[in-house]
């Protein structure tokens, strides 16, 4: 930690991504003083230049400012209207508070009276957007300590797909990143705009570049087997006692605040397959969420998915029966097995698939139905999910024996 005062450490001020101008070490010849990669992996060639129309005012922790994975760098580099404010969070509620606004300012932060930004007709969208960067706990902070925030009109988006930030820690699995939600939020706003694909592209081939060059197991800090992308042994040797699975959970839990303080995710729809003999489980859990037609028109869930409807405890108990004792659950996601945990239903390990240091060859919005999930009719997004991840288990264990 510097001893230097705050005011000499961060200085409040709108970041600025000029090649020209060091915001690293200068003495360092092998590192971008731009994007902060190594040199070797810098990617600013490749960002395009986005004349977007609405303005974008990034508000970013300052923890956040030298983190070579920071998307909101990328952000700042790409778009023609985009300015981006870093400080302590004090610093910014001073400066913030008497910046001028426009008068369709508009906050994009999930809340119980935010506003879905793709349904809102073109008068009805913001001109400013105000973006939040920094990790999950960072944005509630700044949130907290800048008043200002607080009273703009807020708006949220409703992901259909999980995150792509393979190379950093989330909440959740339709959890974004600075990039992905700006993106998201700019399409929806003005749809019109060329470019935000290719930004995404340049988001990717970061994160592809990223995993070919980790050295260690960045989630869990273990020393990898030499050659090997860390994929568990179980998932090469004995895929008979992998059991691939997917849930979904209650809409109010989903960090929309709608949710009570502290109350855990519940799971509303679980479905798995082991990949041994094909053995098929599937369970809808009883909640208020499968009354809201929207929600469950988005999960694709028809009344033939719901059967059976059972309350948590008899799920627990449906589950428990399925698995055998030396079963190792499979789930893409650190949160799909975590719904397992806060309910008690976690009765054997599991393996998240996604901390497997392996580019898929197969995409996830590939329609081909695995073999052995081919008797499975529904059509709804878990039985996807479900199968994109038995996809990828088959490719991991096609890989190991060649």
């Amino acid at each position: 930690m510097s001893s230097l005062p705050r005011s000499r450490r961060f200085p409040i001020a709108t970041q600025s991504l000029n090649p020209n101008e060091s915001l690293v070490d200068p003495d360092s010849p092998t590192r971008c003083h731009v994007c902060f990669r190594p040199r070797s992996l810098c990617f600013c060639k490749l960002i395009p230049k986005v004349a977007n129309q609405t303005e974008v005012l990034i508000m970013q922790h300052r923890r956040e400012r030298s983190h070579p994975f920071n998307t909101a760098r990328i952000v700042s580099q790409s778009l023609q209207r985009c300015q981006v404010m870093v400080a302590y969070n004090h610093e910014l509620a001073e400066r913030f508070a008497t910046m001028p606004l426009s008068d369709r300012v508009g906050l994009l932060y999930p809340g119980e009276n935010a506003k879905l930004l793709s349904d809102l007709e073109p008068e009805e969208r913001p001109r400013q957007l105000v973006v939040i960067d920094g990790t999950w706990h960072h944005a509630k902070t700044l949130f907290r300590d800048i008043p200002r925030l607080q009273t703009l009109p807020r708006y949220r988006l409703a992901p259909s797909e999980p995150g792509r930030y393979r190379i950093r820690r989330e909440p959740n699995e339709h959890a974004l990143s600075t990039l992905e939600a700006t993106v998201a939020a700019l399409s929806a706003i003005e749809p019109n705009t060329p470019g935000f694909d290719r930004l995404l592209d340049v988001f990717d081939h970061m994160i592809v570049d990223q995993l070919k060059v980790s050295k260690s197991n960045w989630r869990h800090n273990e020393a990898r087997r030499p050659g090997s992308p860390n994929v568990p042994r179980v998932l090469t040797k004995d895929i008979s006692k992998i059991v691939v699975a997917y849930g979904e959970q209650e809409r109010g839990n989903t960090g929309d605040g709608s949710s009570t303080p502290n109350q855990p995710p519940a799971p509303l729809y679980w479905n798995a397959v082991r990949m041994g003999t094909g053995e098929f489980f599937r369970c809808a859990i009883q909640s208020d969420s499968l009354k809201d037609e929207a929600f469950m028109n988005r999960l694709r869930l028809t009344s033939a998915d719901l059967q059976p409807l059972v309350s948590v405890d008899e799920f627990r108990k449906r589950w428990r029966a399925f698995l055998r004792p030396d079963d190792r659950v499979a789930t893409f996601h650190r949160s799909t097995s975590k719904l397992l945990e806060d309910v008690g239903a976690d009765f054997t390990p599991s393996i998240v698939l996604k901390s497997i240091a392996l580019k898929p060859k197969t995409k996830e919005c590939d329609p081909r139905t695995p073999e052995i999930l081919a008797n499975q009719t529904s059509n709804s997004r878990p039985m996807r999910r479900l199968a994109w991840a038995v996809r990828f288990v088959e490719e991991l264990v096609e890989r190991s024996k060649s």
